[in-house]
C-alpha cells in the first residue's frame, strides 16, 4: 500500500522541519541520543503500536490510529512545551523506544511514559532515558506535578516508576475511575 502522507518533506518544508525539530531538547546519557521524532522513526513506531506490544497502552491500533498517536505526541511539543523524545543508541539513529513528556487526551495531569521496540527491551534504556529526563520534567512540572499512568499488568513500568521516586497515588487513581490503570506520581527521589 503507497501511503504518500508518510514521506517525509523534501526541500523548503524539510529546512522548516529541521529548524523546528532543532528547538527540541537534545538529551545524552552514557549510552542514548534522545532526539526530536522523525517521519523515519514511523515505521518504528507503527511496529510496536499495531501489535499487541500497545496491550498495556491500549492497543493494538489501527495503522491509522498509531499514526494519530505519533503525531499527537509530536505536536505536543508545539503545543505544551514538552512532547516526545526519540530514543536511540549513540552512534546509530535506528528508534530504540520513545519517552514521552507530555498530556494526551483525557490525561488530567502531565504524564513521563516509555515504550521501546521488542529487540531495545531488557537493556535498561528505559531507566537511562526516564533518569535523564527526569530533572527537565521537574523543572517544567516540579515534584508531584506529573505522573506516570501504568496499566496494572505491567510490572515492568512499575518498577522503573518505583525506582525514579515515583509513588503509587490512589488517591488520584479514585479520581480518575479508571479500573486498571495505576497513577504513580512522581517527587524527584531518585533510586535509580
Amino acid at each position: 500500500m503507497i501511503r504518500p502522507w508518510l514521506t517525509p518533506p523534501s526541500g523548503p518544508a524539510a529546512a522548516l522541519v529541521e529548524q523546528i525539530a532543532a528547538a527540541v531538547p537534545v538529551i545524552e546519557t552514557e549510552r542514548l541520543l534522545l532526539r526530536a521524532p522523525r517521519m523515519a522513526d514511523w515505521p518504528a513506531y507503527e511496529a510496536v503500536f499495531t501489535t499487541d506490544r500497545a496491550r498495556f497502552m491500549g492497543g493494538p491500533f489501527t495503522a491509522e490510529e498509531a499514526f494519530n498517536d505519533f503525531a499527537q505526541a509530536v505536536s505536543s511539543w508545539l503545543l505544551r512545551g514538552s512532547g516526545m523524545w526519540t530514543i536511540t543508541a549513540k552512534g546509530s539513529d535506528d528508534a530504540l523506544g520513545w519517552l514521552y513528556l507530555w498530556q494526551e487526551w483525557g490525561d488530567p495531569e502531565p504524564e513521563m511514559g516509555w515504550v521501546l521496540v521488542e529487540s531495545a527491551e531488557g537493556k535498561g534504556f528505559a531507566g537511562e532515558a526516564a533518569r535523564a529526563v527526569l530533572p527537565h520534567a521537574l523543572r517544567l512540572h516540579g515534584p508531584g506535578g506529573f505522573v506516570s499512568y501504568i496499566d496494572e499488568g505491567n510490572g515492568a513500568s512499575v518498577r522503573l516508576a518505583e525506582k525514579l521516586g515515583a509513588r503509587r497515588d490512589e488517591a488520584a487513581e479514585a479520581a480518575l475511575g479508571e479500573p486498571g490503570l495505576m497513577i504513580y506520581r512522581h517527587m524527584g527521589t531518585r533510586d535509580a
